[in-house]
């Protein structure tokens, strides 16, 4: 048997928060989605216990994380879902994520709803996870790990979500280079998508970024920016949604 932590996490608050719970379980393995050099090709066994972390954009998995689990073969390894956001809603998030995963075999046995600090609009959920998201997200975990010691067979939960899934189309707010910009290219390197050319690091096509933040986040001249009008704006239209303190949610599936 073998633990994994699987994540996509451009700003590392899905990393942090899906490390945290397979911390509890015993050793892992990782797997960060969000480089582009991981083997996509993989095969996990029926013992297996995977920790899959996702952040909801627009209350949908981000498509990328899903092409780079394309070709993996989950031999009905149970996996356990978590669904990272920033304080508004993950909606289909989790339905889409089950969804994907079943088609390859696996088997969701349990479920976490986690906030983090929202990447583009800091002041929304600031500095969570904090040590009392902590605490729970530790008593989460083992409680999943002691329903896994206890429970050998499970039937797949149950997770909220509609069908048709959300519609996504992105958002405009796209990161671009200023002055400070040395063109070292730690952003172009780091890029999930591909999004900022190796040989121009000072640019960005706008058509292939998905406004993860990655860039900004690894920039070491803090030379990437937003545009700060649009994220007032958008401040001001979310304001009433995001403002009152969300809490994480436990979902564990019923053993067969």
């Amino acid at each position: 048997m073998s633990n994994y932590a699987i994540y996509f996490s451009p700003t590392n608050g899905t990393e942090k928060i899906t490390k945290l719970l397979a911390s509890e379980l015993g050793a892992y393995t990782e797997i960060d989605l969000s480089k582009t050099d991981n083997e996509k090709n993989r095969t996990f066994e029926k013992d297996d216990i995977c920790i899959i972390g996702v952040p909801s954009y627009g209350g949908r998995v981000p498509a990328v994380a899903l092409e780079r689990m394309e070709e993996f073969q989950g031999n009905s390894a149970k996996v356990v879902l978590i669904a990272v956001y920033g304080n508004r809603a993950y909606e289909d998030t989790f339905v889409e994520l089950q969804d994907f995963l079943t088609k390859r075999n696996f088997c969701s046995v349990a479920a976490v709803a986690a906030i983090a600090e929202h990447s583009v609009m800091h002041q929304f959920a600031k500095g969570r996870p904090d040590e009392n998201d902590k605490k729970e997200l530790i008593q989460y975990a083992r409680e999943i790990k002691s329903e896994l010691e206890n429970n050998k067979e499970f039937t797949e939960i149950q997770l909220p979500g509609e069908h048709p899934y959300k519609e996504y189309n992105g958002i405009p707010i796209k990161p671009k280079a200023n002055k400070k910009c040395t063109e070292c290219g730690a952003c172009a390197e780091a890029c999930p998508v591909g999004a900022i050319p190796m040989n121009a690091p000072n640019t960005t096509n706008t058509d292939i970024c998905i406004s993860c933040m990655r860039c900004i986040s690894v920039c070491p001249k803090k030379a990437r920016k937003v545009n700060g009008l649009m994220v007032k704006v958008a401040t001001f239209k979310m304001k009433k949604n995001y403002t009152v303190r969300k809490h994480n949610e436990l979902f564990i599936g019923r053993h067969a």
